[in-house]
């Protein structure tokens, strides 16, 4: 059994054993770094509705709650990370620099960088670390988690109403996307490496 499998087997397993709460838990580990796609967990939702076992509000409202909670400990996590920039940042091809653009980045572009995060594959696992890191404001963060999450969230579960027992079939296009994502990912990190490493040998 592959990892796609498995997490397609205890995603649907976790669901049928706690309803709306699994629904909950679930989503709140997609938004932080766990590899749990949602690809893999609102349309089976979907299909639940579709057989009349969950209510679609009830899913909604548990998807976006667990969305939510999940960002949030990402941003905890981001906002404790600023002594680690600051200390050991230096191995990381990190310094305080960086640590500044990241915080004006989010001051100018928060909003719609966290909107934009949560329609992108591996991105919406990551996003709110730096912004955690960013300090960006806390009320912006939340509305803007929620509109974008609530959205995709409720597209992925129309596509598992209108699909049925076909669900699955969702995982298998945007699986495709995650490949050229995670490329893109390591193109530009292994470019900024270069650069900084460059700029270390002029000076």
């Amino acid at each position: 059994m592959g990892l796609t499998e498995a997490l397609c087997y205890y995603n649907t397993w976790l669901i049928n054993q706690c309803s709306y709460v699994g629904i909950f838990v679930l989503m709140a580990l997609e938004s932080m770094i766990a590899p749990i796609p949602s690809e893999l967990v609102m349309p089976f939702a979907g299909f639940l509705i579709f057989t009349g076992h969950f209510d679609p509000w009830a899913v909604m409202v548990a998807s976006s709650l667990g969305s939510i909670i999940g960002s949030l400990l990402s941003y905890g996590m981001g906002r404790l990370g600023e002594p680690v920039v600051l200390h050991y940042g230096r191995y990381l091809f990190l310094n305080v620099h960086h640590l500044e653009w990241t915080k004006n980045f989010f001051a100018r572009h928060g909003g719609k960088t966290i909107f934009i995060a949560r329609f992108i594959p591996v991105v919406r696992h990551l996003i709110s670390i730096p912004a955690g890191l960013a300090r960006m404001p806390l009320a912006p963060f939340v509305l803007y988690t929620l509109v974008g999450a609530t959205l995709w969230n409720g597209f992925l579960t129309y596509l598992g109403v209108r699909l049925k027992e076909n669900w699955r079939i969702i995982q298998q296009y945007t699986h495709i996307l995650d490949y050229f994502v995670v490329a893109a990912i390591l193109t530009v990190a292994a470019y900024f490496v270069w650069k900084l490493k460059a700029a270390r040998k002029a000076a």
